[in-house]
């Protein structure tokens, strides 16, 4: 038996971020993987064992015991162990942020464990139990408890609930034995699930599974399926699945968003039964931890979850399913700042699986790969499917320029057209979506005197009114406030509300359609648990006739009976200050109007803009992805953005705004210092230099970055280093954060 294990202790900080040494004490049994509590300092700290030795260099006598295992079984995969090593040098972090990350948070301190309950079961039967009953017969709430155990095992608050303390005493006379019983903690409750048939894939939908079953047969693959809204995907992921099973494995499948979660759980559950498992934030520490259990002890082989659950213990992988694999919500903020596409890849590469990559609108980086001329190491093979699985065809869009509804005089946020559409469809029992990508109820609060706006005190940024209790609110900080009756500034009573939210959409489908019953999707609606399920439930169940969201319903949603999609701004994400904002807006609209006319009524969509003639808008329309990659590849190439240039910024905050500044401006000194020491990363360098970060204060903080534009190439990730160098030195109290190719800018 090793004597010694390497151990990773549970604190983030770049001093200790390497292997600490103890003693397993004689007796004790670990495996890598396995957690422990290890003397640290003066301290007892948690700690994640990463190897085991029988010799060491470190002196004998400054070695300490490993105090006690906290499982009995390693709670990370040996290949995790390997990905976290991965993750620290891919993503800049320590080794312990990317342990963290294959484990329920909760299980760090002891926070959650296996749930336990006492269970009764009944003892006597037949001649014994009818002569129990003859002699207690006056004792009827005993008698009840008795009736409800002869249909099997009870727990005992149930019985408790029924007639308290009636269980125990049924224990000491020795009718009853009551004992402690493991019960799982199950999400999604309230999905039917209820088991389906395949059905006949179409041709298309067929050969995409040949071709994946195939590479999965001999030694995998990355793949991506470009296919139209409603074009069937789904049911090859599931078929894909099924496979990896069949072969002995498992797979996990990624949806973008938690408000898809519940759909797909149901999806999968209808085909697998109890060997589907579901991971994401939202979900109970308890029933997190249960799902994750279940899936470490092999119990579950399929997992469907959000971004996080791409390091569930599926072990062998047959298969990783990234669908949407466009949105942004993949990228992780804070550190480590992984991409789950990136971990997906890393984990298919290893052990032979299948990488497979799903969107009708694939972001450009994606789509770049499957072209011809891409290095086989960094290649994708296409798979499209450019047809609705129904037969049915895309919406119809309908562009409506809004400054055309201004010279008519209407003055409202619903053009004509998509009050004419609306009505249409509703009278003929429809369902309608309507989307805006924006939350609230007015954008901000001005005086129309002086121009003061209302800003939030702790970040750059304007508050936004709520009408639901009548108060400001922060999107960023979450601070909140009565919104003036009078302006600060100048003392005038002209307080107005502008822009749209949700809110507002809402208020004006209810003004225009009095009795129409709503349903409204967006961050302030879906704060509570299960809060997405309800909400989508009800609607497909017809109990409202509209929804109004933000990009929560924009894609992945099946609703059959939608046959009109309302874009009530499209113009909103063409303004946001990045260099995506046109690919972002594109995706949305595309993906929202395949909301429409699914089933077999033919869908339509009403596009509201004041920029009708934007190539983005204007293919959107079309539903031409061909056509927008091939234009938008050419503005990334003329303005030197990712994927042709990679963008990194160290990220500079403090309560101090000339501390903030003068951190910037002395690291951006020493970086410019490293540059010109080395020739090849000067070539390699397009522009750098300290600036105010474009939202200058957050929570309270100043921030300002060291941004750096780079071409490329290979020398651009040596460079990427010295800047995670150079964040690291002891800048005395601010904080100081690297960001690569960052999903906001902002």
């Amino acid at each position: 038996m090793s004597r010694y294990a390497e151990v990773i202790v549970d604190l983030a900080a770049a001093q200790i971020d390497h292997v600490f040494t103890y003693r397993i004490p004689e007796g004790m049994a670990l495996q890598p993987g396995q957690r422990v509590e290890v003397p640290f300092r003066a301290h007892t700290l948690e700690g994640f064992v990463v190897g085991l030795t029988d010799e060491t260099n470190v002196d004998p006598a400054v070695i300490k015991d490993v105090i006690e295992p906290i499982e009995d079984y390693p709670v990370i995969l040996p290949e995790l162990i390997d990905l976290a090593r991965w993750m620290q040098q891919r993503y800049h972090c320590c080794l312990v942020d990317g342990l963290r990350l294959m484990i329920p948070a909760q299980m760090r301190g002891g926070r959650v464990g296996i749930k336990r309950i006492e269970v009764a079961t009944l003892l006597i039967s037949g001649d014994e139990l009818d002569e129990f009953v003859r002699r207690n017969r006056r004792a009827k709430k005993r008698l009840e408890v008795i009736d409800c155990l002869k249909q099997g095992p009870k727990p005992v608050p149930l019985l408790n609930s029924i007639a308290p303390g009636a269980a125990k005493k049924l224990s000491e006379m020795g009718v009853v034995r009551i004992e402690s019983d493991d019960v799982r903690r199950v999400p999604y409750t309230g999905l039917s699930s209820t088991r389906q048939e395949d059905p006949v894939l179409v041709k298309a939908q067929a050969d995409a599974l040949d071709t994946l079953t195939e590479a999965a047969d001999h030694g995998g693959g990355r793949f991506l399926i470009h296919g139209v809204t409603g074009s069937g995907k789904t049911e090859v992921y599931i078929r894909l699945v099924r496979h990896a099973l069949q072969s002995g494995k498992g797979a996990i499948i990624l949806v973008p968003e938690i408000s898809l979660t519940p759909q797909m759980v149901d999806w999968f559950r209808a085909r697998f039964g109890d060997n589907a498992a579901v991971l994401h934030s939202r979900l109970s520490a308890g029933e997190r931890f249960d799902e994750w259990r279940r899936i470490r002890t092999g119990q579950a082989k399929v997992v469907i979850g959000a971004r996080s659950a791409v390091f569930a213990p599926v072990s062998p992988l047959g298969a990783i399913i990234i669908d949407e694999e466009h949105e942004s919500s993949y990228q992780a903020g804070g550190r480590p700042g992984y991409d789950a596409r990136e971990i997906a890849d890393w984990r298919c590469r290893r052990d032979g699986a299948v990488m497979l990559l799903g969107s009708a609108t694939p972001s450009i980086a994606t789509y770049m790969k499957c072209m011809p001329g891409v290095r086989e190491v960094n290649r994708i093979r296409l798979i499209e499917m450019p047809r609705r699985i129904n037969g049915q065809p895309l919406p119809e869009v309908e562009i409506i320029d809004m400054r055309d509804e201004l010279v008519r005089g209407n003055k409202s946020i619903f053009s004509m057209r998509l009050v004419e559409g609306m009505t249409a469809a509703l009278s003929e029992g429809r369902q309608v979506i309507l989307f805006i990508n924006r939350r609230g109820h007015s954008t901000f609060v001005s005086c129309r005197s002086c121009g003061y706006v209302e800003r939030c005190a702790q970040c750059d940024v304007s508050m936004t009114y709520h009408q639901w209790d009548g108060l400001l609110h922060c999107h960023y900080c979450g601070s909140v406030r009565r919104p003036p009756d009078t302006c600060p500034v100048c003392g005038s009573r002209f307080i107005r509300y502008f822009g749209v939210g949700t809110q507002k959409v809402e208020e004006e489908v209810h003004r225009r359609f009095p009795g129409v019953a709503t349903s409204r999707m967006d961050v302030d609606t879906t704060g509570t648990k299960d809060a997405h399920e309800k909400i989508i439930s009800s609607f497909r169940q017809g109990q409202s006739q509209v929804l109004i969201g933000t990009q929560m319903i924009a894609k992945g949603l099946d609703f059959p009976n939608v046959t009109l999609v309302g874009i009530v701004a499209a113009d909103l994400s063409l303004q946001v200050p990045d260099y995506r904002s046109v690919e972002r807006t594109f995706q949305l609209i595309t993906q929202v109007s395949g909301r429409a006319g699914r089933a077999e009524h033919p869908g339509r969509v009403i596009l509201q803009t004041y920029d009708p003639e934007h190539y983005g808008i204007q293919l959107a329309a079309r539903q031409d992805y061909r056509a927008f990659y091939l234009q938008e590849v050419k503005m990334r190439r003329r303005g030197l953005y990712p994927p042709f240039t990679v963008l990194a910024r160290l990220l500079v905050s403090s309560k101090d705004e000339p501390d903030a500044r003068s951190v910037a401006e002395e690291i951006a000194g020493r970086f410019n210092e490293s540059l010109s020491a080395h020739d090849t990363w000067q070539s390699c360098v397009v522009q750098t230099r300290a600036l105010e970060a474009p939202l200058k204060i957050l929570r309270g903080e100043y921030r300002w970055q060291v941004f750096a534009k780079l071409y490329n190439r290979p020398e651009a990730s040596d460079i990427v280093q010295e800047m995670e160098r150079l964040g690291h030195v002891d800048h005395g109290g601010v904080r100081v954060e690297l960001e690569v190719n960052p999903s906001a800018m902002l």
